[in-house]
């Protein structure tokens, strides 16, 4: 057999065995690595380049290399997941940065992570100041975690007592100007709707980029050059009813967070005139 035949075959059948050893390790070979995988990724590299090339010699010790190898690996990630001790050992164990507000400098040296990186790591997280910070932890991968200090921490519908419906991801099911039959027998829309919705648009299937049904049951659609339907222009009117709205939860807002009775009453008397305001602007009209 040709030289030339022979690294073809090999570079095949190591391709070939690396997609299969891939999907028997799992995701996580391809996500964030622990050390013991990234060891893994490394080694499994070498010799599937060692049976490619190394023609002078016998090809199959470097697959039986690869085969332990991977016996390891699929061993290893079997009892990691039985024990948190061998876990802590394999895949090491996370690192406390910043408890109860404060930085813990001897942490950082452990992880040899200097205040350069570690600002560069909390603005990934868009945290600016240290400050701000109630409890920081580096994981296994290597990424920081952050929790911000109460005061600091975005409001929620649950912290202002707001209960709101739960939100249903959108569903594709237009892609390259093909309909997902898999995706309609998971919902309740027919083929003929979506032709239907369409025509509303003036589109033909094939001129579907993407198409999506929200959790209210809208299409929206993308041509590659074009999103429909586009957005309903809105009137002056419309637009003061917007800023009123915004301004009325805005002082509802600060009505709740209200330190004191005194403040709470002077928001709901600003509510109650913004109120009486729009009824005498609306009779004018």
């Amino acid at each position: 057999m040709p030289e030339w035949l022979e690294v073809v075959l090999r570079t095949l059948s190591a391709v070939t065995m690396l997609f299969i050893i891939t999907k028997i390790l799992g995701k996580r070979q391809i996500s964030e690595l622990s050390l013991f995988e990234y060891i893994t990724g490394i080694t499994l590299g070498n010799l599937v380049g060692y049976i490619s090339l190394d023609t002078d010699t016998k090809w199959y010790l470097g697959f039986l290399a690869v085969f332990v190898w991977v016996l390891v690996s699929a061993a290893a990630e079997y009892l990691t997941l039985k024990s948190k001790k061998l876990r802590d050992i394999v895949d090491g164990s996370s690192t406390i940065l910043i408890e109860n507000g404060a930085l813990n400098e001897k942490a950082l040296k452990k992880e040899r992570l200097t205040i350069d990186e570690f600002l560069e790591q909390l603005r990934k997280k868009d945290v600016f100041r240290i400050a701000d910070v109630e409890f920081a932890v580096m994981e296994q991968s290597g990424d920081i975690s952050v929790m911000l200090k109460k005061e600091y921490q975005p409001l929620t519908a649950d912290l202002l007592g707001y209960h709101i419906s739960s939100e249903k991801e959108p569903r594709t099911i237009i892609m390259d100007g093909h309909i997902l039959p898999e995706t309609l027998t998971n919902t309740e829309i027919s083929e003929d709707w979506i032709k239907k919705e369409l025509r509303k648009l003036n589109l033909t299937l094939s001129q579907v980029f993407i198409g999506q049904v929200d959790s209210k049951g809208e299409l929206t659609v993308q041509t590659g050059t074009r999103a429909l339907p586009k957005p309903a222009h809105t009137t002056p009117n419309d637009q003061i009813q917007d800023l009123i709205q915004q301004l009325k939860d805005d002082l509802k807002l600060r009505k709740d967070l209200a330190s004191d009775d005194k403040d709470r009453l002077k928001y709901q008397e600003a509510l109650d005139q913004l109120q009486t305001s729009m009824h005498a602007y609306q009779k004018n009209e």
